[in-house]
């Protein structure tokens, strides 16, 4: 029986293809050496149970700050609240730490602290100092505070630490990699990085800032208009706060964008994001508006507001490549424009009061500004304070309130002519 032309070109084609994909499969396996991480859990009893006040510790790993009734708010990255009696700014004195796991961000009303503990937000009574005490909670609010999207576990509770256990040999494919958005792998029951790299892991922040206090721009929690508003990852969780001992979860929106930052002004949110600022009308507290955008090249971004302008610093690291300083005229709340950027080292948190700028400039220290004119702020310096790694820093009735690295530092500036250095308080590394 004779053959058709069809088979006889079919066979060789097939062939080849099976001789193509056994070749592609043999090239791309490859063995890689990861360091693998397994998360460590708390049961909830456990970090319930932990939640109390202590006596003063000391600062070791700053994180937020935040002052109100002329007390600081220190947050200590992952384990609490540092409390300081700040009355006489020349010589504060640490009156106790609130120790609560999980913690990284709060806000006050009245005499009402929030703070998050994981993956809850937990409502303090903080009307005594000496006696303060848990009033209210609202249980898995913020679903998304791990961002290698590890949720809480009802049986093994909630993941408080990581484990480094030892290098791995994974053997994948080199034609389609694991690698997930975070620069990891997901590995048994928890993650692994290429062990060349495994070293810059940091497991403490791998697990996830009037009536109303004053956060630093770096905040993630602020309230507004009787209203708590945190970022979770992409997420901004709104929480009803007017009767403040029951907060009430009210909303939740996708922002997207990689959010950092929250700054409320008058009826208006702005929203500090790694590629620009948001501006939302917060008419309807529980139901903001977004009214524009103003965006910009991938970097981390603060912000503050006073009058016509708000002020944005952008700086490197793990967000981008620029270190400046942008002010954007914000006059149309629908069509912000920028005015005038001015370059900086490594600028990260800022404050305004009056017209006088504070730029936490990273590791070349506190710079202090004239800004009344914004098209002439690089030329009207009034300090800086080098030698200080700055990162955040709240202006408020001529004294200045700054975190650093190494320590809280304070300045009076009622005479703009003869800013002066008031106290400090050492931040002690582990």
């Amino acid at each position: 029986m004779r053959k058709s032309r069809t088979s006889k070109f079919i066979f060789p084609f097939v062939v080849f293809l099976a001789l193509l994909f056994t070749s592609c499969s043999d090239t791309c396996e490859v063995t890689n050496t990861y360091t693998y991480f397994e998360p460590v859990y708390s049961t909830k009893e456990e970090v319930k149970a932990a939640i109390g006040l202590k006596p003063p510790q000391v600062i070791s790993n700053a994180g937020r700050i935040y002052f109100k009734d002329n007390i600081l708010f220190i947050n200590e990255s992952g384990e609490g609240i540092h409390i300081i009696d700040n009355n006489n700014p020349a010589n504060p004195q640490p009156l106790s730490f609130l120790n609560i796991p999980g913690n990284y961000d709060l806000a006050i009303i009245g005499s009402t602290l929030y703070a998050d503990s994981y993956i809850d937000l937990v409502a303090f009574d903080i009307s005594d100092l000496q006696e303060i005490k848990e009033v209210g909670r609202i249980e898995r609010l913020f679903n998304h505070y791990n961002t290698f999207g590890f949720m809480a576990d009802d049986t093994w509770g909630y993941i408080s630490d990581w484990k480094e256990v030892k290098n791995v040999s994974v053997q994948e494919s080199a034609c389609q990699s694991q690698q997930q958005p975070w620069g990891g792998i997901y590995y048994e029951r928890g993650i692994a990085f290429l062990a060349s790299s495994a070293g810059s892991f940091d497991a403490k922040a791998a697990i996830a800032p009037t009536s109303t206090g004053m956060g630093g721009s770096m905040a993630r929690f602020t309230i507004a208009k009787n209203h708590l508003y945190a970022l979770d990852d992409s997420k901004l969780d709104i929480v009803d706060v007017v009767n403040p001992v029951s907060p009430q979860q009210k909303n939740e929106i996708e922002l997207g964008w990689w959010p950092e930052t929250l700054f409320p002004n008058g009826n208006t949110l702005f929203i500090g994001t790694r590629s620009g600022m948001y501006i939302y009308d917060i008419s309807s507290p529980a139901n903001p508006n977004q009214l524009s955008a103003y965006e910009h090249i991938v970097s981390c971004d603060p912000v503050v507001v006073e009058g016509d302008y708000a002020f944005v610093t952008l700086y490197d690291g793990s967000c981008g490549f620029e270190n400046q300083l942008e002010v954007v005229d914000i006059s149309n709340l629908s069509a912000p424009t920028l005015v005038k950027v001015y370059p900086f080292t490594n600028p990260h948190g800022l404050g305004i009061d009056n017209g006088i700028l504070f730029i936490c400039d990273g590791a070349d220290g506190l710079k202090i500004y004239d800004a009344t004119d914004v098209k002439s702020i690089s030329s009207k310096q009034l300090a800086h304070y080098p030698g200080i790694d700055a990162l955040d820093v709240i202006p408020f009735n001529n004294v200045a309130m700054m975190i650093g690295m190494d320590g809280l530092y304070q300045y009076d500036y009622s005479d703009i002519k003869n800013i002066k250095l008031l106290s400090t308080i050492a931040i002690v590394k582990d």
